[in-house]
């Protein structure tokens, strides 16, 4: 079952169909225990290897959370900017260890308050999909 992470936490998409293929993803939401949504820009690289082969890794990090969610992922919804993506999780890998404690996941903030506003409206967008 996937864990709960807070908003905004900076997950990381690797794609296949080919050389791998990892991304920054600001946008992903968790919508079940299986399932989480995000968007991606519709010129991304990655959004053309989804559409190709589906399978797909979503990698979470945040403060005591390092998971990693295996899968299949279908484009839900696009508008003229963006692809509402679900991921259909299979897999859950988790990466603790009792050998370390991770503080903090990746520390970031918009520096554009229209990129800002966007991602917001994304993100809102995101959970009614759920």
């Amino acid at each position: 079952m996937l864990p709960d992470w807070p908003d905004g936490t900076v997950t990381v998409l690797s794609t296949g169909g080919g050389a791998p293929h990892a991304i920054p993803v600001s946008t992903a939401v968790r919508s079940g225990p299986q399932t989480v949504h995000f968007a991606l820009g519709l010129r991304r690289v990655s959004l053309a290897r989804l559409r190709e082969d589906p399978r797909c890794a979503l990698t979470v990090l945040a403060a005591g959370l390092a998971v990693t969610a295996l899968g299949a992922a279908t484009v839900v919804e696009e508008t003229d900017r963006v692809a509402f993506v679900r991921l259909d999780v299979e897999e859950v890998q988790d990466h603790d260890r009792p050998t370390f404690a991770l503080e903090d996941g990746v520390r970031w903030h918009w520096t554009d308050e229209d990129a800002e506003r966007a991602d917001a409206e994304i993100r809102a967008a995101l959970r009614r999909l759920g």
